[in-house]
């Protein structure tokens, strides 16, 4: 595919300025069209299997994001029928200024991430021996092991820059929700040009992260801002009131945006209409040193008054890691579902959260509270809690946020 020349931010941009993208030297829109959503189905579909409407509806949003100036497109192989849907249409729909990226996950035989590569370029329509893929992110590296896989001699990115010294991969990335140690070993590898990562209002422990990479003159792209900043699609009454008058989509999006270091974020539309509040928020961005602080106070009050101030200095202090806890028990997440709950009303995140844990794997690790008073036992949570000033009142916490959003198991990608 084509990308932007380096260096250069194009005119006739529409609606979205650009960033340089880090040692890519691309210019990158701010707001990036993520595939993550839109496809039909999370099976990868043949061909005969995807239907007229969903291919229509797909054109549609690909006519808007490219009139509006979305030119960044963010896919991977294994977004189900997401790659299979978009070949055609960005053969019908040319965007001279297009960015193409597709991601895959690490693999310990090379030999079979560069089949699932090569099956990447062909749902995408690109020929191996010919076009490029203008990113490529090695996706989901999570964990020391999947780094290990990925930066080992021979590894998964050793074949990576052959077929970017072969002109076949534009710039090669990492996509990871590993925790911070890991992210920062990657970084300091200095053998990416570019990070996807989550970051935004509720959840901030990136931030060494993107320093860092800012450090070593990375792009930083943040990805999944709108659903993993709270379920901002389906806002509640008490987040919407804060973040007045702003929708929180368009909050969250001046939030990120207006960070030192970030050049864009993922937009992850179902629809056209998906994009309107994220234009909004361009639209809005010359202003956010205005309409920022305000709900930020309101923002940080609400959590003093539902949370307390000695709670927000060191709730989470002393708290033991998900591994070396009874039932492997994530109590970091589990407390700061807590946060999330009193304070904004996240109910649906929350719940969506709490019943992921457990069956996330390495993407969302540890389990949730619902072994506490069967299977782990409250002297043995006790017992590893040492090191809390809130020991005493952190199993009390837990049974009270199961009762609020337990009760129904979540998978990863479900629809799969």
């Amino acid at each position: 595919m084509t990308n932007a020349q380096p260096g250069h931010v194009p005119t006739g941009l529409g609606a979205i300025p650009t960033r340089r993208f880090g040692r890519t030297d691309m210019a990158m829109p701010v707001l990036s069209l993520g595939g993550m959503r839109f496809q039909q189905s999370w099976k990868d579909l043949e061909p005969n299997a995807i239907e007229a409407s969903s291919q229509s509806n797909l054109r549609r949003l690909l006519e808007k994001a490219i009139g509006a100036g979305l030119h960044h497109i963010e896919t991977a192989r294994h977004y189900g029928s997401s790659e299979r849907q978009l070949a055609p249409l960005l053969q019908e729909l040319p965007d001279p200024r297009r960015i193409l990226q597709s991601k895959v996950p690490p693999n310990p035989d090379p030999a079979a991430f560069e089949a699932e590569l090569k099956t990447s370029f062909s749902r995408l329509g690109l020929d191996p021996g010919r076009d490029r893929l203008d990113l490529l992110a090695i996706h989901g590296v999570n964990s020391s092991e999947l780094l290990e896989q990925t930066l080992r001699p021979g590894g998964c990115l050793a074949l990576a820059e052959r077929l970017r010294e072969e002109g076949r991969i534009g710039a090669i990335g990492l996509s990871t929700h590993a925790p911070l140690p890991v992210i920062l070993e990657a970084i300091g590898s200095d053998r990416f040009a570019y990070i996807n990562l989550h970051w935004y209002y509720i959840q901030q422990q990136n931030q060494a992260a993107i320093e860092a990479a800012t450090a070593h003159d990375m792009g930083v792209f943040v990805i999944s801002p709108t659903d993993k900043g709270g379920h901002l699609h389906t806002p509640s009454e008490r987040l919407s009131e804060l973040c007045a008058p702003l929708h929180p989509i368009v909050f969250n999006d001046l939030f990120c945006l207006s960070a030192a270091g970030i050049h864009t974020i993922s937009v992850g539309a179902a629809r056209p209409e998906d994009l309107d509040l994220h234009l909004e928020a361009v639209a809005l961005l010359p202003r956010a040193g205005e309409l920022l602080p305000p709900i930020l106070e309101r923002l940080d009050a609400a959590r003093r008054s539902a949370l307390g101030d000695a709670w927000i200095a060191n709730g989470q202090q002393g708290l033991p890691r998900w591994e070396d806890t009874p039932g492997e028990i994530n109590l970091p997440v589990l407390l700061w579902l807590h946060e999330l709950l009193e304070a904004f009303d996240l109910e649906s995140f929350c719940r969506a959260r709490y019943g992921l844990l457990g069956h996330g794997g390495h993407w969302f690790p540890g389990s949730n509270a619902d072994a506490l008073d069967g299977e782990v036992k409250e002297a043995a949570l006790l017992a590893v809690l040492g090191a809390s000033p809130w020991a005493d009142q952190i199993p009390g916490l837990l049974r009270r946020l199961r009762e609020q959003v337990g009760g129904q198991a979540v998978h990863r990608l479900q629809g799969s």
